[in-house]
């Protein structure tokens, strides 16, 4: 599944930085998840990174977007093919 932000997000900022498929960005009124670019740090980190160093632990798996570990990474591929995602780091 790709992640979401929920509106508990309080725009601090360190999100976004962290995702290395570009898929975060600022929303209208807090920052975002663009869901066909997020692989859950599926092909760069072991856990998303986003996540990880959230403040106030409000990124959850998004259900409306319903993937296995092998669709995230095939996903994963496509962007570094296309070259929207940060080589692989791991």
């Amino acid at each position: 599944m790709a992640l979401m932000i929920t509106d508990a997000c309080i725009n601090c900022d360190v999100c976004e930085p962290e995702c290395p498929n570009q898929a975060i960005s600022p929303g209208e009124d807090y920052y975002v998840i663009d869901a066909a670019r997020c692989t859950e740090c599926v092909g760069h980190y072991e856990t998303p990174q986003c996540g990880e160093v959230c403040p106030v632990d409000r990124i959850p798996l998004n259900p409306d977007h319903p993937e296995t570990r092998e669709q995230l990474h095939a996903k994963y591929e496509g962007l570094l093919a296309a070259g929207l995602a940060r080589g692989k780091t791991r």
